[in-house]
């Protein structure tokens, strides 16, 4: 006679009891809870202004740099956003959107990736020549970052701003290293108030 009882061979899933499943269900729910307070507390430095994101630019197609002989002027010369980059880019502009957020600048570097995330996720920019990509060297590293800290101090309370450029310009002014797509936040000393991940 065939037996009723489950298989206790080495496929079987493991069984959990109560107080287990209980364990594991709740430490999801405190990651969740955990996000959406991080969240809001950069939300409220946000509203509170005197403040500025350093957001790189979204996903790109693979490469580091760009091409050999790349044309500011011309995209299709460059490192570009790929289909998940833009999709990051629209879903941070929700991010401020559901919060009521609204930066009141939006600088970019003037490479194609950079404008392009600022216009997916606010349908604005400004270029700003201190946010241009320094790799490969940058011999006015101390006036850009002079230049920024002046513009962070200028930003009066209530007030934010959203600044898109590259890893390299992010690392070397808060000594972060950020994803594509993630953003640190700053107060008006360069301070690092958190990092945002926009999801």
């Amino acid at each position: 006679m065939a037996s009723s009882e489950a298989s206790s061979g080495p496929s079987a899933l493991p069984c959990l009891t109560r107080r287990e499943l209980l364990l594991l269900l709740g430490l999801g729910a405190t990651d969740r809870v955990s996000a959406q307070s991080h969240s809001e507390t950069l939300a409220k430095h946000l509203r509170g202004g005197r403040c500025a994101v350093l957001w790189r630019h979204g996903q790109t197609s693979p490469g580091v740099g760009d091409p050999p002989g790349f044309q500011l002027g011309d995209c299709k010369s460059q490192r570009n956003l790929s289909a998940e980059g833009r999709a990051q880019a629209q879903a941070a502009g929700a991010w401020f959107k559901t919060r009521s957020l609204r930066p009141s600048a939006v600088r970019s570097s003037a490479w194609c990736r950079c404008r392009d995330t600022a216009d997916l996720a606010f349908g604005t920019h400004s270029h700003w020549a201190s946010l241009d990509s320094s790799f490969g060297g940058d011999a006015d590293g101390a006036a850009r970052r002079r230049t920024m800290l002046d513009a962070l101090r200028g930003i009066p309370a209530e007030a934010f701003e959203v600044w898109i450029t590259h890893q390299v310009n992010i690392t070397a002014f808060t000594g972060e290293s950020v994803a594509m797509g993630e953003a640190v936040l700053v107060d008006r000393q360069g301070q690092l108030l958190g990092r945002i991940g926009f999801a």
